[in-house]
């Protein structure tokens, strides 16, 4: 059938297409779809109106931005987004500048003038996506406005705030019904992680959708590990040592604290400061400069825990979470699916730990009591009432959130909960409070839910799960630096540049050419062309250490003396490297004329003398640095550990690097 002639019209494919996974390649850098993902997407480029609940990290955003570069290329069409944050939405269209797809924001934010020359651009068919927020589509003039463009379809993220049954309704995203009126012939597509079937119902109701594609993935989080745990005492207290006992745990690693109030995050923080666990916040009354910049310092690692309230975490782009934890309960079971999902995105294993007092209930009737609105008072007195049930319930917690959003597992018991038997290491001491049963059993397949979504399925896009020992922390540390300058260069966050998976498969595959960059998952074309030759300059000379061996958890009591030993395991790390570099401080060189006489960097010189260190072929060399900083960070590491680098830098300061660092472990960890 011919492309329409009316700017209204419901786009069809060109001829000759590109095909999707091409697409993927090029764009995005990927060589497989995820689960559903593909589906989703032959659905819309076929024109048709589409209803997406997929759980977060699934890769939504995806889903609307391939048929939007498939629909746009060649035919000067546009895909219209609409997000509700304007902070997510200028995220979204960066990384899609990053990787080649122009993109662009309408907002209150923007100049008259860029405003203006956005409008222009987008008469003339520049974009492939347009984002706008729900606020202004009610504006006359924006409707007016898209009658002038050549639309590819509608995408409405955040679906679930159109429904007064969602858990954050927007009285704004009702007026999106009237895109039906302005544009009937185009389609539309909606995305929510959180959707009961009542919201689902309503999603397709209030956008009045035409025979839609619905796709629902299970809500079964396999590598989630829900734990709750009530709090006694009135003041806190507990309630902060077990999250200072907690995030200790959890050192080195990605975490997000969820706090109810702004007051409570700001005590957080201080709480944290003062027990050496360093931590930033982030709610509404920041000053948006400011949020921007503690969001930034998460995203990039700079800081690792995010005390937040519900502000926190919308459009949030990263992976490695593996801690999120409440320190009260909920609003609703929704709410806390969305941000309990925030954790585990990378598939890896994950706690989703509640820390909640009685007195939470107290709260939560007192905004209920706020609301003016008798129907919306009684129906956040049911969530209530959905929340209450949840906690206090003695069945497996994955069970019930799945029976929550309408998904009838096949299974009784997840083997990942505090209900099933699971517990952190940290709250094993009050495991007598839980009331879950011991012991364990392995949960039956995945129900086939809806979407045809299995357990198989789940696991099928391409993915190598690592251990922190395979990865040269000095080395990611490195990485991480220069996506921080790339950030600042580009005027961008740190994740449009390269996320932390992207970070983690240069570590291991150290490519050398442009092409070994491109092959890795994540670098498309063009991010190939804006970054591999940098990253092609700064591995060259790298080489990993003889062998990445496992850091303990923590150090003697007594410094070098005090260490525990490992047993020897015969000779020196292997290779002609290993040899050459042994030989070279026996002449006694420094590690500086080590590396420039090998043409190799200071770093990967370090790195194959401690793994000569650990197995007892040198000795610790005084020259090296003073004693004094080599006491600074031992006792730093009998404080933090040495299971992870980052908590020791962030302890020590900018007087101390990674290399320092390493070669101290080195040698506490070396043989005798």
């Amino acid at each position: 059938m011919a492309l329409s002639t009316t700017p209204t019209g419901a786009s069809q494919l060109p001829a000759q297409p590109p095909t999707l996974l091409a697409t993927l390649r090029q764009y995005w850098g990927y060589d497989s779809f995820r689960p559903l993902q593909e589906r989703i997407v032959q659905s819309i480029v076929g024109g048709h109106d589409t209803c997406v609940v997929m759980p977060t990290g699934g890769g939504k955003s995806l889903c609307y931005q391939l048929p939007a570069v498939v629909l746009g290329e060649g035919l000067g069409q546009t895909a219209i987004v609409v997000s509700p944050l304007i902070a997510l939405m200028q995220d979204q269209a960066a990384q899609l500048d990053q990787m080649g797809i122009p993109a662009a924001v309408l907002n209150s934010t923007i100049s008259g003038a860029e405003q203006s020359r956005i409008t222009r651009m987008a008469r003339d068919g520049a974009f492939r996506l347009l984002y706008l927020s729900p606020e202004r589509l009610a504006s006359e003039n924006t409707l007016n406005f898209l009658r002038d463009l050549r639309l590819s379809f509608f995408a409405i993220d955040e679906a679930h705030c159109i429904s007064e049954w969602g858990h954050e309704f927007r009285p704004d995203y009702r007026q999106l019904a009237r895109l039906r009126e302005h544009c009937p012939g185009v389609p539309v597509a909606a995305f929510t992680a959180s959707a009961t079937q009542r919201v689902r119902h309503d999603i397709l109701r209030q956008l009045r959708m035409k025979a839609p594609h619905k796709y629902i993935a299970s809500f079964h989080r396999r590598n989630l590990r829900y734990v709750l745990q009530e709090c006694a005492g009135k003041t806190g207290r507990q309630q902060d040592e077990l999250l200072v006992r907690g995030l200790k745990q959890y050192a080195g690693s990605s975490v997000i604290v969820y706090s109810p109030t702004i007051a409570r995050v700001a005590e957080t923080v201080a709480t944290l400061k003062a027990a050496g666990v360093k931590s930033i916040g982030y709610h509404g009354k920041m000053d948006a400069a400011e949020r921007r910049r503690n969001q930034e310092a998460w995203m990039s690692d700079e800081v690792q825990v995010m005390v937040g309230t519900v502000a926190f975490g919308l459009g949030i782009n990263k992976a490695a979470v593996r801690a999120v934890i409440h320190l009260a309960l909920p609003k609703s079971i929704e709410q806390y699916y969305q941000e309990a999902g925030r954790a585990g995105r990378d598939g890896e294993p994950a706690d989703c730990v509640m820390l909640w007092q009685k007195r939470d209930f107290m709260l939560l009737d007192y905004f209920s009591n706020q609301l003016s609105d008798e129907a919306e008072r009684a129906r956040t007195k049911q969530c209530t009432r959905d929340v209450s049930n949840f906690v206090s319930g003695k069945r497996c917690r994955h069970r019930e959130v799945c029976n929550h959003f309408g998904e009838t597992p096949k299974w009784e018991r997840c083997d990942a909960c505090d209900v099933c038997g699971y517990l952190p290491a940290w709250l094993e001491k009050r495991a007598a409070g839980f009331g879950g049963r011991a012991g364990s059993a392995a949960s039956a397949d995945e129900d086939d839910y809806v979407s045809g979504t299995t357990a198989k399925a789940s696991r099928s896009r391409k993915r190598v799960a690592r251990s922190a020992g395979d990865v040269d922390e000095v080395l990611k540390e490195q990485l991480r630096e220069w996506r921080r300058e790339a950030a600042r260069r580009q005027n961008v966050a740190a994740f449009v540049v390269a996320h932390d998976a992207m970070l983690d498969e240069l570590c291991h595959r150290l490519p050398r050419t442009l092409e070994q960059v491109r092959a890795i998952p994540g670098f498309g074309d063009r991010k190939t062309q804006l970054y591999g030759a940098e990253i092609v300059a700064l591995l060259a000379g790298y080489e990993p250490p003889p062998q990445l061996s496992p850091m303990r958890d923590s150090c003697g009591t007594s410094g070098a003396t005090g260490a525990l030993k490992k047993e020897h395991k015969g000779p020196s790390p292997e290779g002609a490297s290993a040899r050459q570099t042994l030989a070279m401080l026996r002449e006694g060189m420094s590690l500086a004329e080590i590396a420039e006489r090998r043409e190799l960097r200071v770093t990967t010189v370090v790195n194959i003398v401690a793994a000569l260190l650990e197995n007892g072929d040198c000795e610790w060399d005084p020259a090296w640095m003073s004693a004094e900083k080599r006491q600074q960070i031992e006792s730093a590491c009998q404080q933090h550990g040495t299971k992870m680098l980052r908590p020791l830098k962030d302890a020590l300061g900018d007087d101390v690097s990674f290399d320092e660092i390493r070669l101290v472990i080195a040698d506490l960890s070396s043989v005798g």
